[in-house]
């Protein structure tokens, strides 16, 4: 059991991928405006809802998910928060969204998508962290799908695959307007970026660093904002 800010707690079930920096650097990313509604592709036990519950009491989340277990413990999470009334959980698959929600339905969208090539090396992986289950072209589309005009798209990604993510946003409409990029040490590489794109934004885009230790370890200013510690 993991304990969250706000209160709030996250069970996650057997082979869930484990709360991650990826989901905690992401929830800190995504700028939430009371009253929106927020679309999460690939929400697993509704990591990411929670962390947007408790950054924002004024938001709706809904989730979609295709693994069973993991949409089954994301129910669980949802009613042990009691969040019954703001967050949400689908079991279906993102690829069919437009079977399941008209177009436009949503102010902004969030994803921790998978990254994992299929092989042999990513048999240490759960399907949701493989790309097999949801390629960039059809997550692009999804977050397309389901924003409204003006709505923002929020993921986290690897950095050897920002040009990809830039191809792929301007390709479905979404406009890149705010990239960042993060270190684990503040003299090491780059090992996630995070990317903020706009349906049908003007060009533009503002870019900024941080890392989660010093050089020598210690935790930054920015690691104690998003763990909140």
């Amino acid at each position: 059991m993991e304990q969250l800010h706000g209160g709030f707690t996250l069970e996650l079930c057997q082979g869930a991928f484990p709360l991650s920096t990826d989901s905690m650097v992401l929830a800190d990313f995504v700028r939430v405006p009371k009253g929106s509604r927020v679309l999460d592709l690939g929400s697993g036990c509704a990591t990411l809802g929670l962390l947007l519950c408790a950054k924002q009491d004024a938001c709706t989340v809904v989730g979609m998910e295709l693994d069973p277990a993991a949409h089954a413990m994301a129910l669980d999470n949802i009613r042990r928060n009691h969040l019954e009334h703001r967050l949400f959980n689908l079991c279906a698959d993102v690829r069919e969204i437009v079977s399941q929600f008209p177009p436009g339905q949503f102010s902004l969208c969030v994803s921790n998508p998978p990254y994992f090539s299929a092989g042999f090396a990513s048999q240490s992986y759960p399907q949701a962290r493989q790309t097999q289950t949801l390629s960039l072209p059809e997550l692009f589309a999804a977050a397309a799908h389901g924003l409204q005009y003006g709505g923002d798209f929020y993921l986290v990604h690897k950095p050897e695959q920002l040009a990809c993510l830039f191809v792929q946003a301007c390709a479905h409409g979404l406009e890149p307007k705010r990239l960042r990029l993060l270190r684990h040490r503040s003299d090491g590489p780059v090992s996630l970026v995070l990317l903020q794109c706009r349906k049908g934004g003007k060009s533009g885009l503002a870019w900024e660093e941080l890392a989660l230790f010093d050089s020598t370890g210690v935790p930054t200013q920015d690691y104690r904002r998003i763990y909140h510690s």
